[in-house]
């Protein structure tokens, strides 16, 4: 796998071209993100777009990233996803290099695809799947890379409402491998205040238990791992939490 120092090389076979890409941060900010990938591909608005350069990301702080992914998403809820060409994203990306701007740790849930309920393309984010998004070393060392590394300016750990890991392991569930998995929520449900029933059934404490679990990986993650604590520290890159609503679409930060 390829570096960030080693992308930016000229003759890197993911050196990327210039051209009409090669916006200043200041131009770029008064872009909505439909004008700014519809440039990416010299397409109009409404048409597809291509998938994220070099200098398009370079040109982006980690804010502009969660701005990006909100609205991103905000549109996914309203039914206006911009029209992609994937093919076309995955040849150039292939062609050009991959320089995703976010790296997200989600669930494995098949309601809640990431790339899709945030409106991204291909090649414009990493995402790191497990049940119940938890973290381990192998998730914490894919996410240095994807920041360290690759340059993502953006971590999300995202939970989702309804999340049956989460019922799971607040009912004790025990099946093979998944056990030791769903063992990790322990903290979260003994941390979680609810004075309702607190069982798998009621998903309002589900969800409770999911948005701790999220709030608890956030302090995981800086605790566990000094490389990404200090891309923070130094504001190259930003942590932050959110929860997927499954009823509405929305993602909600925490």
């Amino acid at each position: 796998m390829a570096t960030q120092e080693q992308h930016r090389q000229p003759g890197h076979p993911h050196h990327a071209a210039g051209g009409c890409c090669q916006l200043d941060r200041r131009g770029l900010m008064g872009l909505s993100l439909m004008g700014m990938l519809a440039l990416a591909s010299g397409a109009g608005a409404q048409g597809p777009v291509g998938a994220l350069t070099a200098a398009q990301r370079k040109a982006l702080s980690p804010d502009d990233v969660l701005r990006i992914i909100m609205e991103g998403n905000a549109r996914f809820a309203s039914g206006k996803r911009i029209p992609r060409d994937f093919l076309s994203q995955q040849k150039q990306s292939a062609l050009e290099g991959q320089y995703p701007a976010a790296v997200f740790l989600t669930c494995v849930d098949s309601r809640a695809p990431v790339e899709v309920l945030c409106d991204l393309g291909i090649g414009d984010a990493f995402n790191a799947r497990v049940a119940g998004n938890v973290v381990n070393d192998d998730i914490l060392g894919s996410m240095e890379f994807a920041t360290a590394a690759a340059g993502a300016k953006l971590v999300m750990v995202m939970g989702h409402t309804a999340c049956g890991a989460v019922a799971g392991a607040i009912d004790n569930v025990r099946l093979g491998n998944l056990t030791l998995l769903l063992s990790r929520f322990g903290n979260a449900i003994a941390a979680t205040e609810y004075a309702g029933e607190k069982s798998g059934r009621n998903y309002a404490y589900v969800d409770a238990v999911a948005a701790t679990q999220v709030k608890q990986t956030l302090t995981l993650i800086r605790d566990r791992s000094p490389v990404m604590r200090q891309l923070e520290q130094d504001g190259k890159i930003r942590i932050v939490g959110s929860m997927y609503d499954l009823k509405t679409g929305r993602v909600s930060l925490l």
